[in-house]
């Protein structure tokens, strides 16, 4: 699938709930299907700066040039966003990630309902993923 068929996905699934504390939940799911983050990854230098909570994300490269993230939080909600971001993100081509518009947060009404230090929070995670992904189309 493509980002924007991800995106697509995406957009569908939080349509089908009326009601934010739906929506919440279903993004506690999104965080609980995270797949587990190797340990060794769970280092200070992977840490996301400008989170309230602690979020890690660590970067590789696949055998085929995709760009594959590992993530994990130590908070149930910011555990979600991080998932959907990996979710979006993962296994993808840095170029596309680079590229990749993030409009589907408005469409899904996330910007509306997150605190002012939660939204920061989550651009932070995604400004740190579009840097692995520059960086590693650096390394070309």
């Amino acid at each position: 699938m493509t980002i924007e068929e991800i995106k697509d996905q995406v957009i569908e699934e939080f349509a089908i709930f009326e009601d934010w504390m739906d929506r919440y939940d279903h993004l506690i799911e999104q965080g609980k299907e995270l797949a587990p983050m190797d340990i060794k990854y769970k280092t200070d230098a992977n840490l996301i700066k400008g989170c309230q909570s602690q979020v890690w994300l660590y970067a590789s490269l696949d055998d085929k040039g995709n760009l594959m993230f590992q993530a994990d939080s130590d908070a149930i909600i910011t555990k979600g966003l991080i998932a959907l971001l990996v979710r979006v993100f993962s296994g993808h081509k840095p170029s596309e990630i680079e590229l990749a518009s993030i409009n589907f947060l408005d469409q899904i009404g996330l910007k509306e309902q997150l605190s002012p230090t939660r939204s920061n929070g989550l651009y932070s995670m995604i400004k740190q993923m579009k840097l692995y992904a520059i960086a590693f189309q650096a390394k070309k």
